[in-house]
């Protein structure tokens, strides 16, 4: 596996990676945990699709993506979504940006391009404080699970506090839709207390086999 890339997490010492083996791409932590690849997306793809489910047929609907990754969800996202709707992507690495422009485009059939999508390089903190019942749904896939890996300070997000920006954020009936990479019975039950009506999706890393990974579907009821 080739390093090709290397990006600063912004408030954090350490790095992202973009490596290479063969015709696949994959992001890391340098010298840490993967994070996703280019192969294995379906989940990811699953995840765009059942946070718009619904929607389609909603005028303007307004969707919030925190976490670009290699533009799977995004994708699948604009892809359910009707011409008219307008998705929010905050991503505050910008080396993410850049290798969605370039080398990983072509992967997701390049989404940053599509006019609907609207991109903010900053911490999605930022942007769901600013909104009061703004969003038809908000999804979060910027760690491997309710937890800060890639950024410590996103372990708020998780947290009492977070869920309760998040729910304010929403319209009513909107949903917030949440990747795992497992699941965790504590979050599950963190999100009823903050009012959400919960159920979770059990979803496969690559095409009907491999990991099963967890999407949390929490509705603002």
């Amino acid at each position: 596996m080739r390093l090709v890339h290397t990006a600063s997490i912004p408030g954090e010492c350490g790095e992202l990676g973009l490596y290479q083996r063969g015709a696949d791409y994959f992001i890391k932590i340098v010298g840490g945990q993967d994070l996703m690849n280019t192969r294995s997306h379906a989940s990811e793809d699953a995840l765009g699709v059942i946070a718009c489910k619904g929607l389609r047929e909603k005028p303007v609907a307004r969707i919030l993506i925190s976490g670009l990754g290699m533009g799977f969800t995004l994708a699948a996202a604009l892809k359910t979504l009707a011409a008219d709707a307008e998705v929010v992507v905050a991503e505050i690495v910008p080396g993410v940006v850049e290798w969605n422009r370039g080398v990983l485009g072509s992967f997701a059939e390049r989404p940053l391009d599509d006019a609907r999508t609207q991109l903010h390089t900053v911490d999605v903190t930022v942007l769901l404080q600013k909104e009061r019942a703004g969003f038809d749904a908000v999804v979060l896939d910027v760690d491997n699970g309710p937890d800060g890996l890639t950024r410590a300070s996103n372990q708020w997000l998780y947290s009492k506090a977070g869920l309760a920006i998040m729910f304010r954020a929403l319209r009513p009936g909107g949903t917030l839709a949440i990747w795992s990479a497992g699941p965790d019975k504590a979050f599950t039950r963190r999100l009823r207390v903050a009012g959400f009506v919960v159920e979770e999706a059990a979803v496969r890393a690559h095409a009907g086999k491999g990991a099963r990974h967890v999407i949390w579907i929490a509705r603002r009821s």
